[in-house]
This record gives C-alpha cells, structure tokens and sequence, in this order.
C-alpha cells in the first residue's frame, strides 16, 4: 500500500503539535515532577534543574518540533513507498 508521503508528513506535524501543547501544559501545572519523569528517562539526575518555559521558547519548539517530524514522516513515507515499488 502506497503512502502519501505529504499528508503523512503534515499528519505527524501535527500529532508532534498537540504532543508538544501537552508536554508544555504538564511543564507548566507541575515542574518538579516532569523534571523528574525526565531524569528517570534520560538516566540523569536533574533534581538541581529547573524549567524555564516562556512563550518565545513554547512557539519555537512548537514550530521546529512540528516541522523536523512533518519531515522526517514524508521522508520515511517516501522511502517506504520506493522499497515496496511505488513513485515517492
């Protein structure tokens, strides 16, 4: 089954969005928590961190994390649709 490497692409964009509103809002409402949710899953000791989230950060990670999985998505739809023989 072909792919449509660009709205595969523009639907990941757009699932890492809501993902990125989500991480943002739990940053928010509870710091010292996803501090340490975020120790536990990079092996780190981040207790002596702090979060510094404001709305220039919030919109630049926003748009760059939307944007580099929209590509990565309509890349690998690409490669997949050239390994089973359809046009990228």
């Amino acid at each position: 089954m072909k792919i449509d490497a660009i709205r595969f692409g523009f639907a990941a964009g757009i699932v890492f969005a809501a993902f990125w509103v989500v991480c943002s809002l739990l940053v928010l409402s509870m710091p010292a928590g996803t501090m340490q949710v975020t120790g536990h899953m990079t092996h780190a000791d981040f207790g002596h961190m702090t979060w510094r989230l404001n709305f220039v950060g919030f919109a630049y990670g926003l748009i760059a994390w939307s944007v580099l999985a929209g590509l990565v998505a309509a890349a690998t739809a690409a490669v997949y649709n050239r390994l089973i023989g359809g046009s990228a």
